[in-house]
């Protein structure tokens, strides 16, 4: 039995980045072998097991064979007999594919150091094409190492547009989608994910609703960036330099998809996008599963963004009926996200980047008045039920409009 460091734990290590975990290949041994160990077995496509006091994951040597399309169309030889090479030529990239033994040895026989250094994403062998998640995947690490001058191959751009045309892509599902989306999301760069995934023809088969947007123009005095899909990555890139929330981040790239459904005899112009963005909204959560608290924030930033951008021209009774459509008396922080949101919607703009968005501030004032009522003193003076409901009301909207005047 011999035991090896593998995978992104090597590939950091050689980069001089942390590493937050640790996998590992076993090479000459069985499932049998490990157990008596007192390792525990996972994992249901193949045997993984758990290291007794580490928790670590160890992996037997394997070898896959494609028997069916899709992610899940494969069957594992995991015979004591597969050699460690064996076992790495599986892998999708090169600087994913190298070991390391107990004496620190680097055991790399793809290549994988000479892609480090030159910067390169690039597929181990031909098998790469058979399993679509890796599309996804190396759109993850482009966002990821993007900043340190990481591109694809040219080879593996080939292969990667090839794997979608064949519609490998389309036998994925939602939640994988959404599981390397959401991981995406919180990379170093993540509109770089989306980019990539447009570049290789993935991103009109997985979110075709966000892929639309692009080569959909806007008015250049308000949007000098013109393209509405750039746009929106652009709100993404502001996004996470607000926010570490994924429902913020991810609602704040999805808030414009109503401007692909405008008339094309009004554009650059979007009449109505806000309200015709919320059936795209709904179709593309489905397709990915979303939970319900992004799905949520993402309507909500979609039919209300406008408002919060002129939020000071807004009557008290038009902002408490936001407030009260948000459930904002029982869930301020959704109030929160949602700000945070339109202040990255006004921000995604060529030359607006660092211009002061006030009409949040203001937002989050008004909602601070009106949660001020005393309602225990409105239940002293006999108020009850429905008529408690009013009273409520009734001061919610004289606080709003003593805010406005002191604002105005």
């Amino acid at each position: 039995m011999q035991i090896f460091l593998v995978g992104g734990a090597v590939r950091d290590q050689l980069l001089g980045l942390p590493v937050h975990e640790k996998d590992w290949v076993v090479v000459g041994a069985s499932a049998d072998e490990l157990l008596a160990q007192g390792f525990k077995a996972v994992g249901k496509d193949f045997p993984v097991f758990l290291h007794p006091h580490t928790q670590e994951e160890y992996a037997l040597a394997r070898q896959e064979r494609k028997t069916a399309p899709g992610y899940a169309g494969f069957s594992f030889n995991t015979h004591s007999g597969v050699s460690l090479a064996e076992d790495l030529l599986r892998r999708d990239l090169t600087i994913n594919a190298m070991a390391q033994d107990d004496q620190g040895t680097i055991i790399d026989p793809y290549g994988g150091q000479q892609d480090l250094q030159r910067r390169l994403l690039r597929h181990v062998s031909p098998a790469f094409s058979e399993d679509p998640v890796r599309i996804l995947r190396i759109a993850r690490f482009s966002a990821r190492y993007h900043h340190l001058g990481f591109e694809i191959a040219q080879e593996t751009w080939q292969l990667m547009r090839e794997m979608v045309t064949a519609g490998e892509v389309d036998h994925l599902v939602p939640e994988r989608v959404w599981k390397e989306t959401s991981r995406a999301l919180h990379e170093p760069n993540p509109t770089v994910y989306f980019q990539v995934l447009r570049d290789c023809g993935a991103l009109a088969r997985l979110m075709p609703e966000l892929n639309a947007l692009f080569g959909i123009p806007q008015r250049p005095e308000y949007h000098p960036e013109v393209d509405t899909g750039l746009h929106s990555l652009m709100v993404l890139s502001q996004a996470c330099l607000l926010s570490d929330s994924t429902a913020v981040r991810f609602a704040s790239l999805i808030h414009d998809l109503g401007k692909a459904l405008t008339p094309t005899d009004i554009l650059p112009r979007h009449h109505g996008h806000e309200q015709a963005g919320l059936a795209p909204i709904k179709s593309l959560a489905k397709r990915l599963a979303l939970p319900k608290d992004i799905l949520e924030l993402a309507l909500l930033c979609a039919e209300y963004h406008t408002h919060c951008h002129r939020a000071m021209e807004l009557t008290a009774q038009t902002l408490l009926k936001m407030f009260l459509r948000m459930d904002a008396f029982r869930r301020p922080e959704r109030l929160e996200q949602f700000c945070l949101c339109c202040e990255a919607d006004a921000r995604g703009r060529t030359g607006f980047e660092t211009r002061a968005y006030p009409q949040a501030d203001y937002i989050r004032g008004a909602f601070q008045c009106c949660q001020t009522i005393d309602v225990e003193a409105l239940m002293a003076q006999g108020f009850a039920h429905a008529a408690l409901g009013q009273a409520i009301h009734a001061q919610r909207i004289k606080a709003l409009n003593e805010f406005k005047n002191i604002n105005s």
